[in-house]
């Protein structure tokens, strides 16, 4: 891993054809997707410069994750609205499975931590009730 490039740096990948760096911007597109594909996720939640550049047509895919390159490894911390009357537990814990499989896969990261932070229930009316003293 270099620090001042931001890159993570897979020291296994290194072959004859030269190495392989992943940027922390990769990670966070991977595990947002990943999160919003589970069932009882309304949407990911974003910041106000997100929601300004949604606005204006450009669409942010790794909004509601923070990436963590620490030195007890790679943790995500994702910010996710859910349903109204689902089992928060539940789908928690399938954002969790989700996100450590789906990078796993693509990237062959092993995270160190899969934080799930529910800020948030959209009911039926499309209301969302969210937590403000968040992030």
């Amino acid at each position: 891993m270099t620090e001042k490039n931001h890159v993570i740096d897979l020291e296994e990948q290194h072959e004859k054809l030269g190495k392989v760096e992943i940027s922390p911007e990769v990670i966070e597109v991977i595990t947002s997707l990943a999160a919003a594909e589970v069932e009882g996720v309304a949407t990911m939640r974003g910041n106000f410069a997100t929601g300004v550049a949604e606005k204006l047509g450009r669409k942010s895919h790794g909004k509601g994750v923070k990436v963590d390159l620490g030195q007890d490894g790679i943790s995500v911390d994702a910010y996710v609205i859910v349903k109204y009357g689902v089992s928060i537990p539940e789908v928690a814990r399938k954002i969790q499975d989700n996100i450590h499989q789906t990078l796993k896969t693509m990237t062959a990261i092993d995270l160190s931590a899969v934080n799930i932070h529910v800020v948030g229930i959209q009911l039926e009316s499309q209301q969302v009730v969210v937590d403000t003293n968040q992030e």
